[in-house]
């Protein structure tokens, strides 16, 4: 009876553990154009009464990814989620992590992710409610193949990558994305929205001597987005401009750069590189500081 007894105990004890902690996968957005970073947020919440130790091992956070058509999806390895942590009673705590690396996720469907985390201090594990998502294929606007720029002394060939620019309907607004890959497309280093757009926009894009990519493209009535991408997917400036008497065009200077000429530069919260919280724009589009 006593071995009974303690059989019944652990059986409940899983039920407990459910009860009190809670594991949930997060994302972003329920759309993704292939090989896109899927960022799962997983929040676990701890009522315990204890504090919870995480991240020890190397396995504490486990994912898995299925198909809703019965679509195996492929696992190259396992997310690196090593970094202990403590979760205390009453608490959430959220951990990040791109799975689209670590699954071939490249074709259009749907797809549910689960998360597992293991509670090495109860020997238990538990497991997310499955959180759907779905792939969904691009419109490919534009692609231009481009050579990378070696090191100084370097008198090897130049590494040729391939910028591509895609549309794609999310939530019934269109999208903007670029892809950045290596020449044949077999390696992908980013693919990822850089914002919404009309319909009817044509994006202007350019290609400078430093092998970056300047779009310039409408996203409303009266707005356009200019953004400059880096040859390995970093989108490092990202400004709004408006039609005034002119439109805004990408333009090559008398040094060589291109630049936006033509309408007003209108200071965004979205802006990359941030604006100073004080910054107002001149006439021509400049930012200037009191």
């Amino acid at each position: 009876m006593r071995i009974l007894s303690f059989m019944l105990s652990g059986f409940a004890f899983v039920p407990w553990v459910a009860a009190q902690v809670s594991i949930e996968v997060v994302l972003e957005q329920e759309q993704f154009l292939p090989s896109e970073s899927v960022v799962a947020a997983v929040r676990i919440t701890n009522f315990s009464g204890q504090t919870l130790h995480l991240g020890k091992e190397d396995d504490w956070l486990r994912f898995s990814v299925e198909a809703r058509d019965g679509y195996v999806v492929s696992k190259q390895d396992d997310p690196a989620v090593k970094g202990e942590f403590d979760v205390e009673s009453s608490k959430i705590a959220t951990k990040r992590v791109d799975v689209a690396p670590y699954f071939s996720l490249t074709k259009p469907g749907r797809y549910l992710i689960t998360a597992t985390v293991k509670l090495a201090q109860w020997d238990k594990e538990l497991s997310s409610k499955p959180r759907e998502f779905d792939v969904i294929a691009g419109t490919r606007l534009w692609e231009q193949e481009f050579g990378v720029r070696r090191a100084a002394g370097d008198t090897s060939p130049p590494e040729v990558r391939k910028y591509a620019l895609q549309q794609a309907i999310h939530l019934k607004q269109m999208k903007l994305y670029v892809r950045v890959t290596d020449q044949s497309e077999s390696h992908i280093f980013r693919v990822f929205p850089i914002g919404p757009m009309v319909s009817f926009s044509q994006p202007e894009k350019q290609i400078d001597h430093d092998s970056n990519l300047h779009v310039l493209y409408q996203i409303g009535a009266r707005k356009f987005n200019y953004s400059l991408i880096s040859p390995d997917g970093r989108l490092i400036i990202r400004r709004t401009y408006e039609y005034s008497d002119t439109r805004p065009v990408l333009r090559i200077d008398r040094e060589g750069r291109i630049v936006v000429i033509g309408g007003v530069r209108r200071v965004s919260p979205d802006d990359l590189p941030a604006p100073p919280e004080t910054s107002t724009p001149d006439n021509d589009g400049r930012t200037t500081r009191p």
